[in-house]
């Protein structure tokens, strides 16, 4: 018997997975290089369901970027403006808006991506966003095939040199991409280990409810999240249509394993000890019947992220617990990086070796400061007996050898949050917000440090110059940065500009009027205050890593920022300023 010869199909960049990781690269991909041939290779036929409905503002940035904002807008699915949460020392809801409830104005949808929808995020129904998504990248020239499944992946050491499918095929490229959620086929195959911290092992246990009802609505279509703790875990309430939410219960995998109880009943069981999401769903009609749906929901980050010739992202690199809503933004993020990362090494102008290390390093970063995050905040919900001892491990992964007491004000300081190139920030949380949770959690006043401060010099002495990547218009920019231990200062965006500032002036009423000068007013609201907020949150963090040196002048004026404010505040609170429709940031120069 004559063997038939193996088909074999070659393209330049080859996709396992077709949801939103697989979407995003590959979009990026066509839309910057339309020359590239590029394969998606889904296991599944979409529409199909998905958990994870949830997002952060920075994936809006990224959706107008694939030039899909206007058909996601289109689905009408709810907008997020925030979280209300059941969190922390005191069992009272407090609110957490991305942007101010009470300044949200009523606008027809669909709307454009501008202007306050900036700062707000989608909660979405997986199975109709995710074929949006990949629909809009066969629109871009994507080559996509579904119920295909990518048996064997071939390689020669640390290369790959195939994708063997159920039918035979081999699909040939130059570049490879993993973004097969947590299959993780591609990871696997190459051998690189995740490691998945033992406490942070959660399963969940949701479900879909019709007649639901919404906690708050808020303008046209807008409305918040519900994050309720229990004793043994939290349950998220998510509102995906007008009557439609989704409802799940996050719980350690111990705790489920000795209560002896079915998921069913584990959760209908948590459903009723939470009477505010009791309350919402009192009319409401399970869409499973007898069954919940089921997933182990386990933290992990992969040992690498790049290889040869192949990129992992998304799920496949790493995952963070839920309790951050951030699942999604890793999932784009990272496909982003991915798809930039190819670019520019199609391109031939960067160091590929650079590229690649610049990719893993700030990739697994990301990830690794979501994980430790959503670890302080279990501490906070009582999970963890030393809150502190936590804090010391957080700062231990940064570089920094604190006791407790010291890595305890570094992170009220903000120390998780020097993530963007641009400006301080996590997530979706600024150094004023980050201080507002460490209130809250720990019961204890956290101030800025440079409220005690007003006159300031540039430190880079013993500073490494060292280059990360800036991501804009489908390039990569070698941007020059300053490293000491393990901070790193960039020479861009805000940080660049209080630098520069500082270079000139060290007096703070003159480096505030000098910052405000510059002020960008298309800013949330349009305020002044608010953009030079902005600024200053960048100094707390340069003072608090020795990036600046802060002193006390007592004949010179000092800056009062208040920790408070109008997105981070109680249920109570928020509810009264949405009725008045005014709040304020307090945010001024006082005289002694």
């Amino acid at each position: 018997m004559i063997s038939q010869p193996e088909q074999i199909v070659d393209v330049d960049v080859a996709i396992i997975g077709g949801g939103p990781s697989g979407s995003t690269v590959s979009t990026l991909l066509r839309k910057y290089n339309p020359d590239l041939s590029v394969m998606v290779l889904e296991k599944t036929k979409f529409p199909r369901e998905h958990v994870g409905e949830s997002q952060l503002p920075g994936i809006s940035a990224i959706l107008d970027e694939m030039e899909v904002w206007d058909k996601v807008e289109a689905a009408n699915f709810p907008v997020k403006l925030g979280g209300s949460y059941t969190w922390g020392k005191d069992a009272d809801a407090w609110d957490f808006d991305f942007y101010p409830a009470e300044e949200f104005e009523d606008q027809e949808r669909p709307a454009k991506y501008e202007g306050q929808r900036k700062y707000t995020a989608f909660q979405v129904e997986r199975d109709r966003y995710d074929e949006i998504l990949l629909r809009h990248s066969e629109s871009m020239g994507t080559q996509v095939r579904e119920e295909t499944m990518v048996r064997e992946v071939l390689r020669e050491g640390d290369r790959v040199t195939g994708l063997r499918l159920d039918s035979g095929e081999i699909i040939r490229a130059r570049h490879y991409v993993d973004g097969s959620g947590d299959a993780a086929i591609l990871r696997k195959a190459m051998g690189v280990e995740s490691v998945a911290p033992s406490n942070l092992r959660n399963v969940a246990f949701w479900d879909y409810f019709d007649n639901a009802t919404w906690a708050i609505e808020i303008g046209i279509g807008g409305t918040r999240v519900q994050v309720r703790s229990l004793p043994y875990g939290w349950i998220w309430f998510i509102p995906l249509g007008p009557s439609r939410a989704s409802v799940g219960l996050i719980c350690p995998s111990e705790y489920y394993k000795e209560s002896g109880l079915s998921p069913k009943d584990l959760y209908l069981k948590a459903i009723k000890e939470q009477p505010e999401i009791a309350e919402l769903l009192k009319d409401a009609k399970s869409e499973t019947g007898e069954n919940v749906l089921t997933t182990k929901n386990w933290s992990h980050l992969a040992n690498r992220l790049t290889g040869d010739n192949w990129w992992i992202c998304g799920e496949s690199a790493g995952f963070a617990d839920p309790i951050l809503a951030a699942g999604m933004t890793l999932a784009h993020g990272t496909a982003r990086e991915v798809a930039y990362s190819i670019l520019e090494v199609e391109r031939g102008e960067i160091d590929p070796d650079w590229i690649k290390s610049s990719y893993d390093e700030k990739g697994r970063k990301n990830i690794n400061q979501h994980i430790r995050f959503a670890e302080y905040w279990y501490a906070a919900n009582g999970r963890f007996t030393d809150l502190q001892d936590y804090c010391k491990d957080i700062a231990k992964d940064a570089g920094l050898n604190l006791n407790p007491a010291q890595a305890w004000r570094w992170l009220a300081q903000g120390g998780f949050t020097n993530q963007s190139i641009e400006q301080a920030g996590f997530g979706a949380f600024d150094i004023g917000s980050s201080k507002q949770l460490i209130e809250r959690f720990s019961g204890r006043k956290s101030k800025f440090m440079i409220s005690k401060l007003n006159d300031f010099t540039l430190n880079i002495a013993n500073a490494e110059e060292v280059y990360q990547a800036e991501l804009r218009d489908g390039h990569i920019n070698r941007i020059k940065c300053y490293k000491r231990g393990e901070s790193i200062l960039p020479m861009t965006g805000a940080w660049k500009t209080i630098a520069d500032v500082i270079k000139q002036e060290s007096d703070l009423e003159k480096i505030y009027g000098m910052l405000a000068g510059s002020i960008n007013r298309s800013t949330i609201g349009g305020a002044q205050g608010i953009s030079a907020f902005v600024y200053m949150q960048v100094l707390e963090v340069m003072v608090n890593e020795g990036w600046v040196i802060g002193k006390l002048k007592k004949s010179r004026p000092t800056l009062n920022i208040e920790v408070g404010g109008r997105l981070i505040r109680s249920e109570a609170e928020a509810r009264e300023a949405l009725k008045d429709a005014k709040a304020t940031i307090k945010f001024a120069i006082e005289h002694d």
